[in-house]
């Protein structure tokens, strides 16, 4: 009863804070980016609690229990991602202004944006309906509501909570999210190293990184796909447009690095212990843990998925406003932006309530973006020349392929449907170099 009381409670208070920033908006900015005037720890907390989703908890969970040790190159891969995001973060800021098809728009043209306006929000569906999954199996997983109503319950409160406040609500509650994410995970990881199990547990050896189950190629594939999105991602990207300058961006972006690394060893361990005693994690927390820990825990988890939720759906939505207005500056921009974060949603939700594999859902929405953005994003960032014609055909090309490739490995073919991943960004990157100087000596004699 305590943990479906802190469930209400938690509810309420997200509901409210939504509420009060919507009276606190009022200009664009404030509500697309709050107003570009965040710090270190609002930054550092809104991209801790937006990665630490509940796609990425539960996920890591979900494989730490079917491959133990080797689910630590989940969060591994995104603190990876994070590391090489540093150096190149002052660009994003300098180049970008709210959304990534934007800065796709200043290195390309209006074409590459179009078309990355029109992608990136329908793969990024895949994204919101993966947080609504993990939300509507914590809940049910307390035993008092099915699966369908959680997600339509759980739902219901992400759309109108970012409706309400945007950016600015967000910001507010990530950093309280990211403490309780934590708080709760630490809860956890105590109580259950101090009540051995009866089994044999698996203790960590660098050997068991890689096993029967997970080997280099399933970690490089893991990179392609995962990793690289913290590299070029519109969730992080909002982190980044977010700060007051390039040092708090580029700072923020080190410190969430750093802590994901002992985070990933606390979800791995927890996933491999709730495996040995045969319990999902909710359940396996519920015996574990005392009635004020177990809320605490159950608060946590809806934070993570809430945080990832919220700054997805409304990236999304920003994204398909400011290509219908042109400019994200202009009267209409913010109720277009409301209207479509109610349409996004409800998408994501009837998706949520037909797929319930967290893991699925993030990752064929994932490799479909990386295969797409990943090579033309990091060539604007870096200068490099390529064929600024064929920027759009790269990106179709690249997305297809490599959501291609994911589905065929997903439905077993696992050599081919790799192969065909990597390919992918071969031919993004064929396509964008095929450049040709301009021939200076033409009209010359």
């Amino acid at each position: 009863m305590q943990a479906e009381i802190t469930i209400l409670i938690y509810f309420i208070f997200i509901v409210g804070i939504g509420v009060y920033s919507a009276f606190r908006i009022k200009t664009p900015d404030d509500y697309f980016v709050a107003g570009k005037k965040a710090g270190l720890i609002p930054v550092s907390g809104s991209l801790l609690a937006t990665i630490l989703g509940g796609s990425a908890i539960l996920g890591t969970i979900e494989l730490s229990q079917k491959l133990g040790w080797p689910g630590l190159w989940f969060l591994f891969s995104a603190a990876l991602g994070l590391f090489v995001l540093i150096p190149i973060s002052k660009y994003v800021r300098r180049y970008g202004n709210y959304t990534l098809p934007e800065l796709l728009g200043t290195f390309y043209g209006k074409k590459a944006e179009t078309i990355s306006s029109v992608i990136i929000p329908i793969a990024w569906i895949g994204i919101v309906a993966a947080q609504i999954i993990a939300a509507a199996k914590i809940l049910n997983g307390l035993g008092f509501i099915s699966y369908q109503n959680a997600a339509i319950v759980s739902g219901l409160v992400f759309i109108i909570y970012t409706l309400l406040g945007g950016q600015h609500s967000i910001l507010k509650t990530d950093t309280l999210q990211a403490v309780l994410i934590i708080g709760g995970l630490v809860f956890l990881f105590v109580f259950a190293s101090m009540n051995p199990m009866e089994h044999t547990f698996e203790t960590f050896r660098i050997s068991k990184l890689f096993n029967a189950s997970f080997s280099l190629i399933d970690l490089f594939i893991l990179i392609l796909t995962y990793s690289v999105t913290f590299v070029v991602g519109p969730d992080i990207y909002s982190r980044v447009f977010c700060a007051k300058n390039e040092k708090t961006a580029s700072r923020s972006i080190l410190l969430v690095a750093l802590v994901l690394i002992p985070t990933s060893f606390v979800l791995t361990y927890l996933g491999i212990y709730a495996n040995e005693t045969d319990a999902g994690i909710v359940a396996f927390a519920e015996h574990l843990l005392p009635g004020w820990a177990y809320g605490l825990f159950i608060a946590a988890l809806l934070s993570a998925v809430m945080s990832s939720a919220d700054t997805t759906l409304l990236t999304s939505s920003i994204i398909v406003s400011e290509l219908i207005t042109g400019n994200l500056n202009k009267s209409n921009s913010l109720k277009l932006t409301r209207y479509f974060i109610l349409i996004t949603g409800a998408v994501s939700l009837l998706i949520a309530l037909f797929v319930t594999s967290i893991i699925q859902a993030l990752l064929l929405a994932l490799t479909f973006f990386s295969g797409a953005f990943v090579v033309p994003t990091l060539a604007g960032l870096l200068k490099i020349k390529v064929n600024k014609k064929r920027v759009a055909t790269a990106i179709l090309i690249g997305g297809t392929t490599a959501l291609a490739g994911k589905i065929i490995q997903t439905a077993g073919s696992e050599l081919v449907g790799n192969t065909i991943i990597i390919s992918s960004y071969i031919l993004n990157a064929a396509i964008l170099w095929n450049y040709k100087k301009p021939n200076t000596n033409s009209g010359k004699l």
